[in-house]
């Protein structure tokens, strides 16, 4: 008995667990984890908050202040506007859009990295080709500016305010449009009625 518990208080109990300490080897103790978690945290929120201890007078600290909570709004606001002009004017919004297609792939994954970067968030690392991209780019001009004049082309066939069809003196071409459309299920369930 007393060697069984000798060898169960060895792996087990006592000062150390050899059970345990084999396993945090592998794996992370969930709880001290979380403990450096929380300090961790503590820490960084006892050093954000120092900044404020500061008091801003000048001009130039309250303008970059205001300026610093500028994009956001900015970026929504203007995400935004883009959706109500394409309801507003739909061809002043293709026009835009058309320009848009000729930014080559690299200056995307420029302004995703800069903006990425601004709100703290991790961009993407990505092998580019950028020689690649700016061919491309430059390949698309001419189609790019061809669907701009059709564009354009568009806005003198759209009138700027609907009006109603207009038959002119055509009398057979009033009566096509005044004409009732068959309903099928109308008529059938007036069939089914005698």
């Amino acid at each position: 008995m007393g060697m069984i518990e000798r060898v169960l208080t060895l792996v087990f109990g006592g000062q150390s667990n050899v059970v345990r300490e084999t396993v945090e080897v592998f794996r992370e103790n969930a709880e001290a984890g979380a403990q450096r978690g929380a300090l961790v945290q503590e820490q960084a929120m006892k050093e954000f908050g120092q900044e404020f201890l500061i008091p801003r007078k000048g001009w130039f600290d309250r303008c970059i202040d205001g300026l610093n909570r500028l994009p956001r709004p900015a970026l929504a606001l203007g995400t935004l506007g883009l959706f109500v002009s394409a309801m507003v004017s739909p061809l002043w919004f293709s026009e835009r859009m058309q320009g848009i297609a000729l930014v080559p792939e690299p200056l995307w994954w420029l302004l995703g990295v800069i903006v990425s970067f601004y709100f703290g968030a991790r961009h993407q690392v990505k092998a580019q080709d950028f020689q690649r991209e700016i061919v491309g780019s430059v390949a698309r001009v001419p189609q790019v500016l061809q669907n701009i004049e059709d564009i354009r082309g568009m806005r003198d066939l759209t009138p700027e305010t609907p009006t109603v069809a207009d038959t002119g003196p055509d009398a057979v071409l009033v009566s096509a449009a005044t004409a009732p459309d068959a309903n099928a299920a109308l008529e059938a369930w007036r069939r089914s009625r005698r």
